[in-house]
């Protein structure tokens, strides 16, 4: 890690915990650059899924359903 990255670091951790989770929130959404190709095969996925839905291949679950298999 280069000195300055060093330092910035060093200085982001002295931080109040909210301004920190804003300054990791700014960086994170920094990264995230849209990218049509894997936002189109979401779109077709999801429109799988609501047709699939739809005709009876597959159905809801509560999420009390979901929860329980994680609450054992």
């Amino acid at each position: 890690m280069a000195t300055d990255t060093q330092q910035i670091l060093k200085e982001a951790l002295e931080l109040p915990t909210i301004e920190r989770a804003s300054l990791a929130d700014h960086l994170l959404s920094s990264l995230d650059q849209p990218d049509e190709h894997i936002d189109a095969l979401w779109r077709n996925e999801v429109e799988n899924r609501i047709n699939a839905y739809r005709f009876g291949k597959i159905r809801a679950v509560s999420l009390k359903e979901v929860l329980s298999k994680y609450n054992k």
